[in-house]
């Protein structure tokens, strides 16, 4: 039995008749509450096997102590007509049963074999060559299937396009805010009209940088935090 020996344990043990004639065997045990085995008794047909589960209970397992457990395969040969497997092995005179016995040897992993099964068991790692230089992403932007990707591509180019035309609409404006500001400092009677054209072309400019601030931070917490 190999351990770790905090779970049920199973060994299968292979009986094979290599007789002529039917056989009855029977499993026992010097430790009947620390082992179950099935079956533990049973018919094998001539030049037949059968496997026995040998499962033995959790325990704490002391490594300086030596196993006294036994096993002991018990056989005979069948009668003919037979039907009360107890009556056959009452009724079974010494001379006429064979046995074999088996002693129980408790082996822990070694420390090689403990670190082969930890790196089994772990995945392969997923080589990626190409370089970040920002934060990882999250793990469902990692998983994002063919549609997705087209989705996003396709959104970046409209905003890139609506970056450019908002490029366009704040050069006009201000050239628009430039010549409006000619005009206000060359006319020399101060009127009301000079005045607010003078402050509209002034204003014009913030006001359209926090809408494109608006923009792009509505669209990185849609993206990305959302």
């Amino acid at each position: 039995f190999s351990g770790p020996f905090t779970d049920v344990v199973t060994t299968n043990l292979k009986l094979r008749n290599p007789s002529d004639r039917k056989v009855c065997f029977k499993v026992k045990t010097t430790a009947p509450r620390r082992y179950c085995v099935r079956p533990n008794s049973g018919i094998i047909d001539p030049g037949s096997s059968v496997i026995v589960s040998v499962m033995l209970q959790p325990f704490d397992y002391d490594p300086n102590e030596k196993s006294k457990h036994k096993f002991m395969v018990q056989t005979t040969y069948a009668p003919p007509n037979i039907s009360d497997m107890e009556a056959v092995w009452k009724e079974a005179k010494p001379d006429e049963l064979m046995d074999s016995k088996l002693r129980c040897v408790f082996e822990m992993p070694s420390e090689n074999d403990k670190l082969n099964d930890i790196d089994a068991s772990k995945p392969a790692p997923v080589l990626n060559t190409s370089k970040q230089d920002g934060p990882m992403p999250k793990a469902h932007s990692v998983s994002l299937n063919d549609t997705e990707t087209r989705k996003l591509v396709e959104e970046c180019k409209r905003l890139q396009a609506e970056i450019m035309k908002l490029t366009d609409e704040n050069r006009h404006l201000r050239d628009e805010g430039l010549r409006l500001r000619k005009v206000a400092h060359s006319d020399k009677s101060g009127s009301p009209t000079a005045l607010a054209l003078r402050d509209n072309g002034s204003n014009s400019l913030p006001s359209l940088l926090v809408v494109i601030a608006a923009i792009f931070i509505g669209f990185f917490l849609g993206k990305f935090i959302l």
